[in-house]
C-alpha cells in the first residue's frame, strides 16, 4: 500500500491507496476506493481585532526595548521608597488570593484554574524576582533566596504546569 497526501477545500487528508501490483491479484474489485486515516484540522484565522490587538501589542513591546537602556543607564544605583509595606502587600496580596482561587477551581475541576494559575505563576516569579533583587546583603539575601527557592518558584511552577496541563486536555 502506499500513502499520499491530497488537499480538499484547503484541509489536508492522508489516503491509503493500493497500488497497480496490488490491484492485479485482488479479485471481484473494479475500482480503487480512497480511505481517509487522518484528517488535520485547520488553525482558524484570528478575528481580525485580534491579529490589530496582536500587532499592537508587539509594537508595544518593541517600543519598550530603548527604555529599558534608559532605565539601566540612568537609575540610580539605591533608592528609597516611601511606601514601602504597601508596595510588598500590594504584591503578596493577589499571589495569597490568586493561590486560593487556583486551588479552589482546580479541586471543583474547574477549567478556568489554568486562568488564575498563569496570573498567579506570574505574580509568583516576579516576587522572587524583587524579594532577591532588592534584599539588601546578608541575612536579608539569603532570606530571599531561601524563599524564592523553597517557595515562590516551587509554587509558581506547580501553577504553571497546572495552567498548562488545563490548555493542552482542552484545545
Amino acid at each position: 500500500m502506499k500513502g499520499r497526501a491530497d488537499g480538499e477545500r484547503g484541509k489536508t487528508m492522508r489516503h491509503l491507496v493500493l497500488g497497480d501490483d496490488e490491484w492485479a491479484g485482488a479479485e471481484g474489485f473494479g475500482r480503487a476506493e480512497v480511505i481517509p486515516l487522518h484528517e488535520e484540522a485547520e488553525e482558524p484565522r484570528p478575528a481580525r481585532g485580534t491579529r490589530r490587538a496582536g500587532g499592537l501589542l508587539v509594537a508595544c513591546g518593541l517600543a519598550l526595548l530603548p527604555w529599558l537602556y534608559v532605565l539601566a543607564t540612568g537609575l540610580p544605583a539605591t533608592a528609597t521608597a516611601a511606601h514601602w509595606p504597601l508596595a510588598w502587600v500590594g504584591l503578596d496580596a493577589p499571589e495569597a488570593l490568586g493561590l486560593i482561587a487556583t486551588g479552589l477551581l482546580a479541586a471543583r475541576g474547574d477549567r478556568r484554574h489554568a486562568l488564575t494559575a498563569a496570573a498567579t505563576a506570574t505574580l509568583l516569579v516576579v516576587d522572587a524576582w524583587f524579594d532577591t533583587t532588592t534584599a539588601a546583603p546578608g541575612g536579608d539575601f539569603a532570606t530571599a533566596v531561601a524563599m524564592a527557592l523553597g517557595a515562590e518558584l516551587p509554587l509558581a511552577a506547580l501553577c504553571g504546569r497546572l495552567a498548562l496541563r488545563a490548555l493542552r486536555r482542552h484545545a
